[in-house]
């Protein structure tokens, strides 16, 4: 006799559909919403009814949390349950919602890792001849570090989305929501590089009898379009041979482009724009990484700055 489904999954099916078909959210951050909706569902009597899901459930859900999950991931997944109760509310007719009075846990504002310009420029040049798709590899460095894309949007991209002669690159971010960015001549030809093997890769494809992938802009050595778990240990492991004390991250190069942008001069309305933030408050991260740049700046122009002062003496 097949097992009864328990009672969040019909809920919870449709409630992913609505992020994926009108919020547009990303595959990347569903999986992340049914993972966490999932585990609150492994934690409730297997014969509760909806309705009799109430905040007591919530709450000793949270307390098994704590111990093996940070803060920001517990109100990562409460932030994940008030969104899946609020849509059961508003589509499915729910009387009440269980995570009335539930507080998520005080994150504090963590500080975003970046490199140095120095550090930048030994990664983008650790891929060398003793790796099969260097030319892919330089290509992706050079355009996640001149965009400040997010690794998401960088896999996603399409061959399309990259106009060589205008230099900019069309994104599609969280939320579904649409940016152009300038790509720097250096990563453009990074990319023009990268073509070739490219299609040497698609042709090989279509010899083992799979269809080509005609659109995406960066493959995987089968010639499929490359994972963002791929590019992540790529990133990590040339990070590694650069000799990178810090673990290096696509989103580590993302924080690297927003602050050389901010040292440089660049106005914080317009980092903002081109890393596709929705408030200018999660750009504002970035303003506290500057300071010792400008400490730096001060002491070296201003007349009772420190240099100006040892000069004197």
């Amino acid at each position: 006799m097949p097992s009864k489904p328990h009672i969040l999954e019909e809920p919870l099916h449709q409630f992913l559909s609505w992020l994926t078909n009108e919020k547009g959210y990303s595959p990347h951050t569903i999986d992340s919403y049914r993972r966490d909706i999932l585990e609150f569902q492994a934690s409730l009597p297997a014969d509760i009814d909806l309705a009799a899901i109430e905040t007591i459930h919530v709450r000793r859900y949270v307390v098994s949390l704590h111990g093996r999950n940070s803060s920001a991931t517990v109100a990562r997944k409460l932030s994940a349950l008030r969104s899946l109760f609020r849509f059961m509310q508003r589509r499915l007719g729910l009387d009440s919602d269980p995570l009335v009075g539930v507080m998520a846990p005080k994150t504090g504002r963590s500080i975003p890792v970046f490199l140095t310009v120095d550090e930048v420029f030994s990664l983008l040049e650790a891929p060398g001849d003793q790796d099969s798709f260097a030319a892919r590899d330089i290509a992706l460095l050079e355009l996640l570090y001149s965009t400040g894309m997010r690794v998401a949007e960088l896999v996603s991209r399409d061959l399309a989305d990259l106009d060589f002669e205008s230099g900019m690159l069309r994104v599609r971010g969280k939320g579904n929501k649409e940016r152009l960015v300038p790509v720097g001549r250096p990563a453009r030809e990074a990319v023009r590089a990268w073509l070739g093997l490219r299609n040497e890769l698609t042709a090989a494809r279509v010899r083992r009898g799979h269809l080509p992938e005609r659109n995406a802009l960066f493959l995987n050595g089968q010639g499929g379009r490359l994972s963002v778990r791929s590019v992540e240990r790529l990133i990590r492991m040339y990070g590694e041979r650069a000799g990178i004390l810090q673990a290096v991250t696509p989103h580590a190069l993302r924080h690297s482009y927003a602050t050389h942008l901010l040292e440089m001069g660049a106005d914080l309305r317009s980092v903002q724009e081109l890393l596709g933030h929705a408030s200018l408050s999660t750009t504002q991260r970035y303003t506290h990484l500057t300071l010792d740049h400008l400490a730096e700046v001060y002491d070296h122009a201003h007349p009772l700055g420190g240099a100006q002062e040892s000069r004197k003496k």
